[in-house]
């Protein structure tokens, strides 16, 4: 297993993600797989263990907790997460922590985030009337946190308006990072930001919730023959290994062939050459089916609604890629008269666009697609009733 210095601390180049727990035809976890992986992850080296408070409906926290009461308490590190990124009427932190550490059954947390900073979230992670960075602060300053840091799903811009905030606090900070995402998410330009301000990179989505763990057979043809050892999802850690600001990555695994098989590429380091780098740049070129917006911002201004329209086309290209909630919540955070429905069809971007994109048809084919994710509201709701379904049960 590969280490790397964080502090003083050796960490396990891998991180266990509990987000996506082996699970049962009910959907509930299947624990006794789960402990298995834990185990097995264990034995291998892997020392870190990823949970958050609403992942499995509450139920991810319980069932690491568990498995990881069978070893020495310094011999692994855990982390786990606030949710202020969820949509409620209060907050209380110091509930939900105390909560959490029960559930794990631990005094005190290795490493601590707070939930998605996103461009909504991050209101309330700065409200002073829930003091949520204070309270987190001092619990750090009471040893039952030992790192604080932050994860977010949001731009650039949110991570430098949170890092000003309240930067000196954050020790390391979780993106969305993968050779899609550097471009697609512009994930290089929150790599940069961070790196630039001497924050260690946590990655998660490494590949993309397994969308680059298989690709077309034309592009697993190209990558095989330049490297005809490697896994298909290995690619992916590798590109991560060209980049020195990457202190820890995760990697959510269901099952324990993902996670022999991660375990096995992150048994060495093996980063990519630069060929290797621009064939996969390519093959990424080849997944987006992009809309060739340039963000030349010609169109900005004479757009009556004054809408933001290169982010609105970039976040549809994102969309049209991973129709998932993370990406819709991105619009969602916009007033109502900035998000794609609000345009009135007019065409005088169209008129001005260099590339000659059809904005207005594009902007109402984003608003339809919206339409057909889950909103971000309904799916906290949904958690909830799913955490108080398993609490039913006696689990």
């Amino acid at each position: 297993m590969i280490y790397h210095d964080f502090q003083g601390l050796k960490l396990s180049a891998l991180g266990f993600g509990t987000m996506r727990l082996p699970v049962l035809e009910d959907g509930s976890v299947n624990e006794p797989l789960a402990a298995e992986m834990v185990h097995y992850a264990m034995d291998h080296g892997v020392n870190y263990f990823d949970t958050a408070y609403p992942y499995h409906g509450g139920m991810s926290e319980v069932v690491v907790g568990r498995a990881l009461a069978d070893y020495p308490r310094d011999s692994f590190y855990l982390a786990t997460k606030y949710p202020g990124h969820q949509i409620s009427a209060s907050y209380d932190p110091a509930a939900v922590f105390e909560e959490q550490l029960k559930k794990c059954g631990v005094e005190y947390f290795d490493f601590y985030l707070l939930h998605n900073v996103y461009e909504n979230s991050i209101k309330t992670y700065m409200d002073p009337q829930w003091g949520i960075v204070d309270y987190f602060v001092e619990q750090k300053r009471l040893g039952r946190i030992r790192h604080l840091g932050f994860s977010s799903h949001g731009g650039v811009d949110v991570l430098r308006e949170f890092l000003d905030y309240c930067g000196g606090e954050m020790e390391f900070c979780q993106i969305q990072l993968n050779y899609l995402d550097w471009k697609l998410q512009d994930a290089k330009g929150k790599y940069e930001l961070l790196t630039e301000r001497g924050i260690p990179v946590w990655v998660m989505e490494p590949v993309r919730g397994g969308r680059l763990a298989k690709l077309s057979d034309g592009e697993e043809a190209l990558l095989k023959s330049l490297r005809p050892g490697e896994s298909i999802p290995a690619w992916g850690f590798r590109w991560l290994q060209g980049l020195p600001n990457v202190t820890m990555v995760l990697s959510g695994m269901s099952d324990m062939a993902q996670m022999q098989d991660n375990i096995r590429t992150f048994s060495q380091e093996k980063p990519l050459s630069e060929a290797e780098v621009n064939a996969l740049y390519d093959v990424a070129e080849g997944m987006m089916d992009a809309i060739p917006c340039t963000a030349c911002r010609y169109c900005c201004d004479g757009c009556p609604m004054g809408l933001n329209i290169p982010m609105l086309l970039h976040t549809y290209n994102d969309l049209k890629f991973s129709p998932t909630f993370t990406v819709a919540m991105r619009v969602e955070a916009l007033p109502e008269e900035k998000r794609p429905a609000a345009c009135i069809g007019c065409g005088a971007c169209a008129a001005i666009c260099p590339q000659g994109i059809h904005i207005p048809e594009l902007l109402r084919e984003f608003s339809q697609a919206l339409d057909k994710v889950p909103k971000w509201a309904d799916l906290c709701r949904q958690r909830e009733e799913e955490a108080a379904r398993l609490r039913a049960r006696g689990k």
